[in-house]
């Protein structure tokens, strides 16, 4: 590419100081920014490639632009950006508010990166809130493959990132749903929590002091978070605990998307995940471990029954999984019918909650029309946990790739009073970009791409008044009273 062409487009992504450091001097522009962007990397994805990427992106922009999430938090950029924005538009600065209505951001990281972005981006409360592209520099990279950005580790150079640039440019907007979690446990000690218990950057500590007697349970802690793509429990959680216990002791022998995808086979095979009849006791089972109850309808619970085999359950908001299958995959028309599914959309305020037997049920989902077991959509789930009968001690949990390892109640007294519980629910939408390769599915297209003859033959809510609800991950966003937004 000639380099007054490379140049001139770049301007169409570029900041100038003036906006981004409160300090600058305030200059005139002489080029309105196209798709002005704010690049968010996390440095220690991808063995060196974030680093690598890191140092491109401060070459071809405004280093200022782009920043370290090992270094510098998201919520804290977002703040002080905004803040310099409208303090500049309160001056009449043109240019501050178009790059307002035109910002995008990129973050480049993982699925738990890419979580972390999301939620803060949800915290804050925007008036526009930029859509949201993400660059796959994780394993499994489900969420940049569900929106066309597709799964393998990208290149660094200046050639490949600059056409990484111009898809953000040309890539459409597109509403995908948060979905609400909220975590409930007495912690094993009086007081504190488990020292062994490591929870996912996602959850977040609650302080909160309910109005009811039998929401506000002494001694017990709660945690709320987000997920955008899955939460899930069982086997293949374990698996993925595995997988990053071993990234942690290890950190070495994780140089690429290749090599880690080989180790995560390996440890699938070892945890026993392809002979769960011999490996595992029947107390690992789902049914046995917890009570699930679904709400299908506002304000209408119900159970659902779980099959006795399942040993891992998926709640689904996009269609990509473990590196890009579809665990829900495109019902027939006799199950849409008969069982009162719908097509599944990301933009629905509904989540398809799948199981799978093991490692073995998960490989049809290779197969075309390949699926595991779909066991409901809805609109709020929630698991009870009670001490379990059989004697497990705790059930392996994941949030869009970031995996912990939960504990069971053990006591009598646990188990009667304050059983562990996990509720899911739907909060607002956030805005992702898509390219012509997008894999997910929006209800507003759904007249035009998704129709009964196209679908393939296989073999927002109330919020509750007593507990207000967030995803906790920009806690330090505080916009000044003097600078608010309209």
């Amino acid at each position: 590419m000639d380099c007054s062409i490379s140049e001139n487009i770049l301007k169409d992504f570029y900041i100038p100081n003036y906006i981004l450091l409160p300090e600058s001097e305030v200059r005139d522009a002489s080029h309105m920014p196209a798709s002005p962007v704010l690049v968010f990397i996390n440095s220690r994805s991808g063995g060196q490639l974030g680093g690598e990427l890191l140092c491109t992106y401060r070459v071809l922009l405004n280093k200022n632009q782009v920043f370290d999430l090992d270094k510098e938090a998201p919520d804290k950029v977002l703040h002080q950006f905004y803040f310099n924005i409208e303090k500049l538009k309160h001056s009449g600065d043109i240019l501050a508010s178009e790059i307002q209505n035109r910002l995008r951001i990129i973050v480049a990281g993982g699925d738990g990166t890419a979580n972390w972005l999301l939620g803060v981006v949800s915290d804050l409360k925007l008036p526009r809130a930029p859509p949201i592209a993400t660059v796959p520099l994780g394993t499994g990279n489900n969420l940049p493959f569900s929106f066309g950005w597709g799964k393998k580790n990208p290149g660094s150079d200046h050639q490949s990132v600059e056409s990484f640039l111009d898809q953000v440019r040309t890539a459409r907007e597109m509403k995908i749903d948060s979905w609400h979690i909220t975590l409930r446990m007495r912690p094993p000690e009086e007081g504190s929590c488990d020292p062994g218990l490591v929870l996912p950057h996602s959850l977040h500590a609650f302080h909160h002091v309910y109005p009811t007697e039998k929401l506000n349970m002494e001694g017990c802690h709660t945690f709320q978070g987000g997920f955008w793509n899955y939460f899930s429990m069982g086997m293949d959680a374990q698996v993925s605990y595995a997988f990053h216990s071993e990234r942690k002791l290890h950190p070495e022998k994780f140089k690429n998307q290749l090599v880690n995808q080989s180790i995560y086979a390996k440890l699938a095979c070892k945890q026993g995940s392809f002979w769960t009849s011999m490996c595992y006791p029947s107390s690992w089972n789902i049914a046995k471990l917890t009570k699930v109850r679904i709400m299908k309808k506002q304000g209408q619970w119900e159970e659902l029954p779980i099959p006795g085999s399942i040993r891992s359950i998926i709640c689904l908001n996009l269609p990509s999984f473990s590196g890009g299958l579809n665990p829900w995959g495109m019902p027939r028309r006799n199950a849409l019918r008969n069982r009162d599914f719908t097509p599944p959309f990301v933009d629905d305020g509904v989540i398809e909650v799948v199981g799978f037997r093991d490692a073995w049920h998960g490989l049809c989902l290779y197969a075309p029309r390949g699926h595991g077991t779909r066991l409901a959509q809805v609109k709020r789930i929630c698991f009870e946990f009670h001490k379990s009968k059989a004697g497990a001690n705790h059930v392996f949990m994941r949030i869009d790739g970031e995996p912990w390892k939960q504990p069971l109640p053990v006591d009598d007294d646990d188990d009667d009073n304050n059983p562990v519980v996990v509720e899911i629910s739907h909060l607002g939408q956030v805005s992702m970009l898509a390219t012509p390769h997008c894999r997910s599915r929006s209800i507003t297209e759904s007249s035009s791409l998704v129709t009964h003859l196209d679908m393939e033959e296989d073999s927002s809510d109330t919020e509750e008044p007593d507990m207000p609800r967030k995803f906790g991950a920009a806690d330090t966003f505080r916009m000044p009273e003097n600078h608010l937004m309209p």
